[in-house]
Parts: C-alpha cells; sequence; structure tokens
C-alpha cells in the first residue's frame, strides 16, 4: 500500500512538472519578442511578394526549428507558384461560326493557347438558371481540361469570369467558357496571354503523433498583411500587429508548448499562411497538401491582441454551431477562468473571412479563435495597428488557453463533428 501511494505521488508529481514545463513557454517578454519582429517597421507590413515577407517567413522557419519542430519535404517553407496572365486575344469557332472573343475567357497557364475537338476535352454546359460564379468556380478549380459552355442567359455576367484567372495557382489544365447556346460537335479556340509568375510561401513545421500519426491537429495564423499604403498621419506602413502577427505568435508559442510537453498522439501542424489578405492562395495550397479526412480540427488564430467584448480570461469562436469543438474546448478548460464564446458579430460572417473557411469546405473543423471587437475595432486595417496599442498580458492568455482547450483533441481522446459541406454558403 505504502508502494502504490509512493508511485502515486511520483505519477502526480510527474505530471505537474511536465504541466509546468509545457506552460513555462507563455511569458509575455517571449511573446513580445517574437510579435515586435514581425510587426516591427523594418517589415514593411508584410505584404505579399516583397523582400520584407520573405524575410518574416526566414524568422519564422527558425522559429520553428528552433522549437525542434520537423520540416515537410526537408523545408519549413512550403513553396508554390503564382500565375497571373494577362489578356492579350482570343478566338474561337463553333461547328464553323466564328464566336465573338468579348464570349470567350480562357483559364489557362500558356502564353499560346490552342485546343479543338480532338483534344480530350470534357464538355459541360452551364445552364439558366443556376449560380453562374459558383458553377465556374466549381470547374476553373477542377483537375480535368474543360470546355465549359455558358447560356446566353448569362450574357449580361459572362465578362465577370474572367475574375478567375486574375491570379491562379501554376497548373496545366485549361478550362475555357465560351458563351453560347448549345454544345458543339466541332469547336476551336486559340488565345494569348502574357504569363506572369510569382512565388510565394507558407511556413509549415510538425510534431509527429505517437500513436495516430496520420490524424493531423492544425494551429494556424496568416503572417502576411497589407504593406505600405495610404499615410496616416505621418505613418504609411499598415504594421499588421494585431492582425495577424499576434495570431502568428500564438502559433510558434504552441508549437514550443507542445514540443515541450512532448506527448501528442496525433500529428500536430504548425501553419503559418500566405497571402491570407490577398486570395487566401495560402490557405488554399496548404489544404490540397492534406486528405481532409484526415484533419481532426483546425485552431486558426486571428487577432488576439486585445480584449473581447467580454474582458479578460475570454475569446470568442466563429462558426460555434457548425461542429462541437466549442464544446470540446470547453470541457478541457474546465476548472480555469477562461471563457470560449460563440461569434458576437454573425451579421459580418467571420467565418468566411479568414483562412479556416478554406479547409471548412473542405468538411474540417476548422474554426477561428479571436478577441477582435470588430464592431468597434478602431485599427484595423490601418497604420495604427502597432504592438503598442495590444495587451500582450490578454495575449499570452489567450495562447495559453487554446493550447490547454486543445489537450483532449491533441491526445485523440475527443474529434469534433464534422461541418456540414452542404450547410455552407
Amino acid at each position: 500500500m505504502k508502494k502504490s501511494l509512493l508511485t502515486g505521488l511520483l505519477i502526480a508529481a510527474g505530471s505537474f512538472l511536465w504541466a509546468q514545463k509545457g506552460e513555462s513557454v507563455f511569458q509575455v517578454k517571449e511573446a513580445e519578442r517574437i510579435i515586435s519582429f514581425l510587426a516591427s517597421d523594418e517589415m514593411r507590413g508584410r505584404k505579399v511578394f516583397s523582400p520584407e515577407i520573405d524575410k518574416a517567413a526566414d524568422f519564422i522557419a527558425a522559429e520553428f526549428k528552433a522549437a525542434g519542430l520537423q520540416p515537410i519535404n526537408n523545408s519549413f517553407r512550403q513553396e508554390f507558384t503564382i500565375v497571373r496572365p494577362k489578356f492579350i486575344s482570343a478566338t474561337a469557332s463553333f461547328d464553323g461560326t466564328a464566336v465573338e472573343q468579348k464570349s470567350i475567357i480562357v483559364i489557362t497557364c500558356a502564353p499560346q493557347f490552342k485546343a479543338d475537338q480532338g483534344a480530350g476535352y470534357d464538355k459541360v454546359m452551364i445552364s439558366a438558371g443556376v449560380n453562374l460564379q459558383a458553377e465556374a468556380r466549381k470547374y476553373a478549380r477542377g483537375n480535368k481540361n474543360t470546355l465549359v459552355v455558358v447560356d446566353k442567359s448569362f450574357a449580361n455576367s459572362f465578362g465577370n469570369l474572367a475574375r478567375l484567372k486574375s491570379s491562379m495557382f501554376k497548373t496545366n489544365t485549361n478550362t475555357v467558357f465560351v458563351l453560347a447556346d448549345a454544345l458543339p460537335d466541332q469547336w476551336s479556340v486559340e488565345a494569348v496571354h502574357e504569363i506572369n509568375e510569382q512565388k510565394m510561401a507558407n511556413v509549415v513545421g510538425i510534431l509527429p503523433g505517437k500513436s495516430k500519426k496520420d490524424e493531423y491537429v492544425i494551429f494556424s495564423g496568416h503572417y502576411d498583411h497589407i504593406g505600405v499604403g495610404r499615410p496616416v498621419e505621418g505613418d504609411s506602413i499598415y504594421n499588421g500587429a494585431n492582425d495577424d502577427a499576434a495570431g502568428t505568435t500564438g502559433v510558434i508559442m504552441l508549437a514550443q508548448y507542445f514540443k515541450q510537453l512532448n506527448n501528442n498522439e496525433r500529428t500536430i501542424v504548425f501553419a503559418a499562411l500566405t497571402a491570407e489578405e490577398s486570395g487566401g492562395f495560402g490557405a488554399q495550397y496548404f489544404s490540397r497538401q492534406f486528405n481532409p479526412e484526415k484533419v481532426m480540427a483546425m485552431f486558426n488564430i486571428e487577432m488576439i491582441g486585445t480584449e473581447s467584448k467580454w474582458g479578460k480570461n475570454s475569446a470568442y469562436i466563429t462558426g460555434y454551431e457548425k461542429t462541437n469543438m466549442g464544446e470540446i474546448l470547453a470541457k478541457d478548460l474546465q476548472g480555469t477562468e477562461f471563457n470560449f464564446y460563440p461569434d458576437p458579430y454573425p451579421a459580418q460572417q467571420l467565418f468566411y473571412r479568414s483562412d479556416n473557411a478554406t479547409l471548412a469546405r473542405l468538411g474540417v473543423p476548422a474554426h477561428t479563435i479571436s478577441t477582435s471587437k470588430m464592431d468597434v475595432e478602431p485599427h484595423y486595417h490601418k497604420p495604427s495597428d502597432e504592438v503598442k496599442t495590444l495587451d500582450l498580458d490578454n495575449m499570452v492568455m489567450v495562447i495559453k488557453a487554446i493550447g490547454m482547450s486543445s489537450k483532449s483533441i491533441v491526445a485523440g481522446k475527443e474529434t469534433p463533428t464534422r461541418v456540414k459541406v452542404e450547410e455552407l454558403r
């Protein structure tokens, strides 16, 4: 009996020491060190394609390495190419009849494009009465060469489909949209574009799981912002301290925390995503690297640098009602003073305005955690979004709460319900 008691005391002491060891990373000085670099004037607002965002990516990669994360494919930088085609000209013929240039839109990465009925293209029709943008987007993002004939009832909005090629991932797949009455038997299309390619990079590191390596839990935040813009009171650098250097700081500190704990049964993925402010390309590319069925949860962290409308020890979860993830987090926080609430700004559709939405549309229980008072946010997308405006003590409490609330999911003991994709807009 004495031996059992001693063993129990040792186990309890060990658990306490592990908890203390992990929680020791949640220091305000550490948060200040990280966020002060990311949101400094030297980073010039971390705009995509700028030299400064590359410096930010290098900094985050170094932090991931120092924390003890493993890279994917031998690099923490998850690089991809964005193509921006500039339209020059297009011609087409349907069953021997020439098609007007304004009725042709070609989504391609080829400077000189040419295809006809012998090229093996799928042929589909977008009929009157459907959601043109939604249907067109589905084909433009598909993985098959496709001729899409758009019913002439969409003549007034057909030109808007050109937005689908304003920026796109580099691909060998082509999609041709033609405004016409019916699918042709014989057809040919030619198009000329000036192709501009630009590199982007997410920064991603992992902690492999112990018993459930092929199940993933994601902690993410976007590290880009909007750069240098119109001066306000002499300041033209949009530092993006709260949006979203704060979230990126959280991702780095959570990487430190979980590495020190070293008890994750599921594989944890830490992702600093790019281009959230410029089309969400980082999240889109990132999402394509995983089987969504194997992603058990995504904690996207956005604008946590100020107190929420409920004060300290609180944050909200966007799309709270779409899964039971919030209930799981609350259960793991029992006995603490911290509370997660449903999004208090439903009219602003915040669930769809951050990187979580990309994975949620694949069914992943993906939510954004935030404290921002979006109805009265004085520094949102302004040069005044600087570190000095933040409450770093409160921010660290939020980061700690995210880590503690995720323990059952990370341990593989709890799995949130999936998002019902058919109910999303």
